[in-house]
Order: C-alpha cells, then structure tokens, then sequence
C-alpha cells in the first residue's frame, strides 16, 4: 500500500511540475533515475527485512536491566 501511495504521489508532483513549467526535482539523466529507483527498491526491501521480531527478544534486557530468565531465576525488589 505505502508503495502504491508513493508511486501516486510521485506521478501526481511530476504532472504538477509539468503543468505549472516548475523545474523537476527528478534527476535529468538515465542514470540517475536508475539511481533513485536502485534506492527506493533497497528502502523497500529493508523496510520489509526489519519488520520482523528480533530473533532473540527473550534474552534482550527489560527497563530493570535484568534480562527474563535473570527475572525468573533471581527476582530482584526494587
């Protein structure tokens, strides 16, 4: 969905730059494009990567410092 809205908008500010003679912000050669489109794509898929739960959340440390199984073995009054 976010990439169908950014390729909406995308368009839609290329028609208003056309429409009312504004320069483009777009890169003016091939290889510039190939460029932004190189970046968009390596967003997309790290966005996509990254959305996942971190693979050892059970070990990471809580607001105590402590992490659970130090929690559950070795309960600590603060």
């Amino acid at each position: 969905m976010k990439s169908a809205l950014g390729l909406l908008l995308a368009f839609a500010i290329g028609v208003a730059c056309r429409v009312f003679g504004i320069p483009s912000p777009a890169p003016p050669v091939v290889i510039g494009a190939f460029l932004a489109m190189a970046m968009t794509i390596g967003y997309v898929l790290v966005d996509r990567c990254m959305a996942d739960a971190a693979r050892h959340a059970l070990n990471c440390a809580g607001p105590t410092g402590l992490s659970r199984s130090e929690v559950k073995s070795n309960p600590v009054d603060r």
